[in-house]
């Protein structure tokens, strides 16, 4: 690589992360130069080419500096144009969809929903896959809406799917609704993350108490149902694809949203995800994992409060809406 284009991504790359904050000022070129052991004409070469990208502003007499905007605009030259970053959510379905989308769409770890969505709010990520059950019954919206305020949220759908207990093979602690679940050792996600809140609000809603859980706290569903499968644990809470994969059961508890959160501005670039989503090669394979609809996946709608009725929803979201879980025996 030309050493300048190595400059760029370096600084690119500081800006995509949060290092460099918009209206941050960069150091002299010179010192640029000694850092990078390199001349001042080809960091000024770099900062120039930057600047063409919007990720920096050129002044005569003054020190480079980040642009508004800048984060965006560094994801963009550093995957090529149009390239995507998505944060937030485990899910097996997801990373078929991330694969099929190719280097233009890229993942960077994020611990469950509400972090992926505090990923995007700093700029670290162009979208947040998420799936947050809020306390009046819906799904994702109002979550997107206060996190993502000021950057017009919106929601693209991807699927939903299916949620549920997972136990070994003739459930032998007889689990059939979520007060069981309380006297198990479970494996828990951790807080913050999507699965781990609808599990502390069956707890609280069968009169349990949601931080007496017992059980070791893990990073994803596959590692839900391995600690299933090996017997360190009485059962968990995760998809049902999870269940399917190492031949355990499954005692449905829902049906819930899984969207992917985003600022308006990032709509367009979010097109490659969306179009893999498309290809029925890759419904078909999200199919075969197991409790997956893909049926309205893509559907666009706001997430951000109405102006004349601000403690309520647009009519747009109604789809994002699912009936509320009934607490009572796990069918």
């Amino acid at each position: 690589m030309v050493r300048y284009r190595e400059i760029c991504a370096a600084l690119a790359r500081r800006v995509a992360d949060g290092e460099l904050a918009p209206g941050a000022e960069l150091p002299g070129v010179r010192k640029l130069a000694r850092e990078w052991d390199t001349t001042a004409t080809t960091v000024s070469r770099a900062q120039r080419e930057l600047a063409g990208h919007g990720v920096l502003e050129l002044a005569d007499r003054r020190r480079a500096r980040v642009a508004p905007g800048a984060d965006v605009a560094a994801r963009t030259f550093l995957h090529g144009g149009g390239g995507f970053v998505v944060a937030g959510s485990d899910d097996p379905a997801l990373d078929l969809v991330l694969h099929a989308a190719g280097p233009r769409v890229t993942a960077v770890p994020a611990d469950g929903s509400s972090a992926g969505l505090v990923a995007v709010r700093r700029g670290r990520a162009d979208g947040a896959a998420i799936h947050l059950l809020h306390h009046s019954g819906t799904y994702n919206a109002p979550f997107a809406a206060a996190l993502l305020r000021g950057l017009d949220p919106h929601l693209v759908h991807l699927w939903r799917r299916e949620q549920g207990v997972l136990v070994p093979p003739g459930n032998p602690a007889g689990v059939r609704s979520a007060a069981d679940l309380a006297r198990l050792r479970l494996a828990v996600r951790r807080p913050g993350t999507g699965t781990r809140v609808l599990q502390d609000r069956l707890l609280r809603a069968a009169g349990r108490d949601a931080d007496a859980v017992r059980g070791p706290e893990v990073g994803s569903h596959l590692e839900v149902a391995l600690a299933v499968a090996t017997g360190a644990v009485d059962a968990g809470l995760g998809v049902r694809s999870a269940a399917a994969d190492l031949d355990l059961e499954f005692v449905h508890v829902t049906w819930e949203s899984y969207d992917l959160a985003l600022p308006r501005r990032s709509l367009a670039a979010a097109a490659t995800l969306v179009a893999a989503l498309h290809d029925p090669a890759v419904r078909t394979a999200v199919a075969a994992l197991g409790g997956y609809d893909t049926d309205r996946a893509g559907a666009v709608a706001t997430a951000a409060p109405q102006p004349d009725r601000p403690s309520r929803f647009g009519s747009a979201l109604v789809p994002y809406r699912d009936r509320p879980i009934r607490f009572g025996p796990v069918s």
